[in-house]
């Protein structure tokens, strides 16, 4: 019987085998970098808001603390959005007739709020507490970044659960003293505080999957 297909067939079956594995293996090695990529990420991306507001004028030129604002933080699982009549605390004496202001103080004559555009957003099957977190000694700049050189609100961290495992496995590489946590320029200096804090804090490594699933 004659041969029906070239001996080469053999070379192109081997080629198109290990092709095939190499291929597969560089799209799941290419899926892997887009995920955590700024583009499925987020990163850095600010987002167009009704009022510019700027965190770096208001924390790192005029000293605002966080809490000012964000007045359920410490003790909530969310920080808070803070109402038009904080703004209006300052803004009925300073700056009142400011054209970018005017959505302020046109949501403080109506009261409606203002429609913020959200920056930092979890998936819903996440559940995340920030009042739990803070008084474990994490501070802001841990999940948050810098933000009091942020001109403009930006994502800082991927928030992918790799990310939250990071700090789950290792916390003692992330606590810090609560009087510590709103300042953004703190640094540590003794290599055996995160330890030591652990214990003072009775901090435990939560790794299930219902700690953040619910």
């Amino acid at each position: 019987m004659p041969q029906i297909f070239h001996r080469s067939f053999n070379t192109l079956s081997l080629v198109s085998i290990y092709g095939s594995v190499f291929a597969v293996a560089g799209i799941g090695w290419a899926l892997s970098v887009l995920a955590r990529s700024s583009y499925a990420t987020n990163i850095g991306i600010t987002r167009e808001q009704p009022v510019p507001f700027s965190h770096q004028h208001h924390v790192s030129e005029l000293g605002i603390d966080c809490r000012f604002c964000h007045t359920s933080v410490e003790d909530s699982s969310f920080a808070g959005i803070p109402p038009t009549s904080t703004c209006m605390k300052c803004h009925s004496q300073i700056w009142v007739g400011s054209k970018m202001l005017e959505p302020v103080r046109e949501s403080y004559k109506t009261d409606q709020s203002i429609p913020w555009n959200r920056v930092h957003q979890l998936g819903d099957f996440c559940y995340f507490n920030h009042s739990i977190h803070v008084k474990k000694g994490v501070g802001c700049v841990t999940c948050h970044g810098r933000v009091d050189q942020m001109p403009l609100m930006w994502q800082d961290k991927t928030l992918l659960m790799e990310w939250c495992l990071d700090c789950h496995r290792a916390p003692e590489k992330y606590v810090r003293p609560r009087d510590k946590i709103f300042d953004m320029t703190y640094e540590r200096k003794d290599p055996d505080e995160g330890r030591r804090l652990l214990e003072e804090y009775q901090i435990k490594s939560k790794m299930s999957c219902n700690a953040c699933h619910r």
